[in-house]
């Protein structure tokens, strides 16, 4: 774990709790060290398939990534956009195939652990469950705010609720300099994530553009007026 402690997203994620609980290892001599390997994936490569059987948990170190479910005919829905500091999955944890893909946006580094030490070291050393629990609880509130996104919300609505859950994650991971984000996202990603056409997509951020809300340029995004923004979205 002593290159994940320099990682400036260690904090966010089950490494830190990890790495805590190696250091508490006199007060819970059953645990083993908990063995890890590095990968990089290319931009629009295939993290995880929906049927794919794995032993490993795995968590992003660096890029941005899509979480999804395809649908007949290619279609897809994103159920969220993952950054550094992210699991792939919670459920990966306990099951070893989980329905989803996850595809890489930008070239992705990621660190994989294998489950049955991961396991081991969850239910003998509370601090990692609690970290789980986290992020189960963090998983559950994006699907509860995505149905009420797709069922009830505008157009403009989601885009801009999309952004602003965006920002915020990137904030956490001082990924954001000042009100300017990278933005790695092209339209097919948003209508992807927001049950919108990529036609739609486009006049709704041409609107926010025009209106003085956003701008983007190239791969970043700026947030011109985020009082605004948050009263489009209804974001409180």
């Amino acid at each position: 774990m002593v290159t994940c402690a320099v990682c400036p997203m260690f904090s966010l994620n089950l490494c830190a709790a990890v790495s805590k609980a190696h250091e508490a290892s006199s007060r819970y001599p059953n645990l083993l060290p908990l063995s890890s390997s590095t990968h990089t994936i290319p931009a629009r490569r295939k993290i995880s398939y929906p049927r794919e059987t794995s032993d490993f948990v795995t968590i992003i170190c660096s890029g941005w990534a899509a979480s999804s479910i395809m649908l007949p005919g290619g279609r897809r829905q994103i159920l969220s956009f993952l950054m550094p500091g992210d699991l792939v999955s919670a459920a990966f944890l306990l099951e070893p195939m989980w329905g989803r893909s996850v595809e890489a946006i930008t070239p992705v580094t990621c660190r994989k652990y294998r489950r049955s030490e991961f396991k081991t070291i969850l239910f003998k050393y509370p601090p990692v469950l609690e970290k789980l629990s986290e992020t189960w609880n963090e998983e559950r509130a994006q699907a509860d705010e995505l149905a009420v996104d797709l069922g009830r919300r505008a157009a403009n609505e989601r885009i801009a609720r999309l952004i602003l859950r965006l920002a915020d994650q990137a904030e956490k991971r001082s990924m954001k300099c000042g009100p300017t984000m990278e933005f790695p996202l092209r339209q097919q990603h948003i209508a992807d994530a927001t049950g919108l056409t990529p036609v739609h997509v486009s006049k709704v951020i041409g609107m926010l553009q025009h209106d003085g809300l956003i701008e983007i340029s190239g791969r970043s995004l700026t947030i011109v007026n985020e009082a605004e923004l948050r009263r489009v979205a209804e974001w409180h």
